[in-house]
């Protein structure tokens, strides 16, 4: 048994050095990549989630003022335009003079109001003084009911005239005043001082429209049909503000294809408070609609592109991060859908992702 003792040994030794030398020679791991205190502040964090996939459609039209709350102002009298008070694009008020007229046609209101005062007064004396000689006898019931009669008359013919002076707005004088029926801005003007009127004119003189709310008509063609639908989300903007979008949805779409543009016509409903949306502004249209199938997403502004492919971040803990290459499905606006890549409930980074990218690449 002694015999084998020493080889043993020999044996042992030499696996233990080989060990020892391996070990020696073996790199030593690099350090983990960890996030400062500065980057981790700087971040920000998304999570990778499922939803419907939606397509976004953009259409082109223009803004138009509201047809319902869009009036035609007629001059009720011919004669000479004394004053015209406003301009086009001036903002009114209801009731508010707009221009002022010498008309010889209330002169005739005037005169039959006038009669009719007068017809009254003359009426009711009449019938008191043929109730007084009733009473004594000197007349009869006959010629009391043909007073009451007369007064009855009388009193229709001064409702009839005081109603024709009302919707003439006479009040002194042969001066006729053209009156805003709305508050709401002067969107069409046709007429001036000096001008000669015709009693027997069939143009309007003022356009007002109140642009509290207003139309966004988009033009969809035929091979668009298919992709809106009432209710559906609008997004407009316009050349003037550009950054700015304004929300609404469609309320109405008009079931006509134009010969000439081959397209059919939708209208969004915006709130146009602040006054900013012009009619006849030049407009874009978004609308969003929503398929059956579901997606994984993420915003698209933590998307990397890099040699053809797409990348993220996948942030779990400041020393646990690391890029993941990704397949994209689609992308709509600052949504990207993830084909291939990502599981439900990561959390990518959304700000500063490309340094960190960098970082683990070099």
């Amino acid at each position: 048994m002694k015999k084998y003792t020493i080889p043993v040994i020999i044996i042992i030794l030499s696996l233990f050095s080989c060990s020892k030398k391996e070990e020696e020679t073996k790199p030593q791991a690099k350090k983990g990549f960890e996030l400062s205190n500065t980057m981790l502040k700087s971040i920000s964090l998304a999570k990778v989630e499922r939803s419907n996939i939606r397509d976004d459609y953009n259409f082109y039209g223009k803004i138009s003022a509201d047809k319902n709350s869009y009036i035609d102002v007629y001059p009720l009298v011919g004669g000479n335009v004394l004053s015209v008070n406003v301009e086009l694009g001036d903002h009114v008020q209801k009731g508010q003079v707009l221009a002022t007229i010498r008309s010889t046609e209330l002169a005739e209101v005037q005169k039959d109001v006038s009669d009719a005062k007068t017809d009254l007064v003359v009426a009711r004396n009449n019938l008191r003084v043929a109730s007084e000689m009733y009473e004594g006898r000197l007349n009869t019931e006959r010629d009391v009911l043909e007073a009451k009669s007369q007064l009855q008359k009388a009193q229709d013919q001064m409702q009839r005239a005081s109603a024709v002076s009302t919707v003439y707005n006479v009040k002194k004088g042969n001066i006729y005043s053209v009156i805003a029926p709305i508050s709401g801005y002067i969107v069409q003007k046709n007429i001036n001082k000096d001008m000669q009127l015709r009693s027997d004119r069939s143009d309007n003189i003022f356009d007002v429209a109140n642009t509290t709310n207003v139309w966004a008509i988009m033009n969809v063609n035929e091979s668009d049909i298919d992709k809106i639908s009432l209710g559906m989300a609008a997004q407009v903007s316009t050349l003037s503000y550009p950054d700015k979008v304004f929300d609404g949805k469609i309320d109405k779409i008009f079931k006509i294809i134009d010969p000439q543009t081959n397209a059919m016509q939708a209208r969004v409903v915006l709130n146009n408070q602040d006054g900013l949306l012009i009619p006849e502004s030049k407009a874009t249209i978004k609308v969003t609609t929503s398929e059956n199938a579901t997606g994984l997403t993420v915003p698209s502004k933590a998307v990397i592109f890099d040699d053809n492919r797409s990348f993220v971040v996948i942030y779990k803990s400041r020393t646990d991060v690391k890029v993941k290459e990704i397949k994209i499905l689609k992308q709509v606006g600052d949504i990207t859908y993830v084909s291939e890549g990502l599981s439900e409930g990561e959390q990518v980074v959304t700000n500063n992702q490309l340094l960190i990218y960098r970082s683990l690449n070099s």
